[in-house]
């Protein structure tokens, strides 16, 4: 038996994560994408299967900051747009990635802008 890739164990760590945790109209999931070069982070309502807002980081005015600062900003434009659809409270998903860095910044950033995790 052969350890698995970083891929497949972030793939076998969200899969378990999913399992536990979803979103609904009164509290949507928020679910983080994390790629090399940008983050992205929507609102889904798994009850019924939609998007209610998304964000990415090419949308926030990120020249000369760092990744952790921009994706504080993603999380604070995310709280915005859910503000402005009358949501407050929210369910935190994090895909499989670890708490720290670019995603716990996302996260801080959507509780200083208003979200409740």
């Amino acid at each position: 038996m052969s350890a698995p890739t970083i891929r497949e164990a972030r793939a076998r760590r969200k899969r378990r994560i999913r399992g536990r945790i979803s979103g609904t109209a009164e509290r949507p999931r928020v679910s983080v994408y994390r790629s090399n070069k940008a983050i992205y982070a929507q609102l889904v309502d798994d009850a019924e299967a939609r998007t209610l807002a998304a964000v990415r980081s090419t949308e926030v005015e990120g020249k000369g900051l760092k990744k952790a600062e921009v994706a504080k900003k993603v999380g604070e434009l995310l709280a915005q747009r859910a503000k402005d659809k009358g949501i407050e409270r929210v369910v935190f998903d994090r895909s499989g990635y670890l708490y720290h860095g670019r995603v716990k910044a996302l996260a801080e950033g959507a509780r200083e802008g208003g979200l409740v995790f």
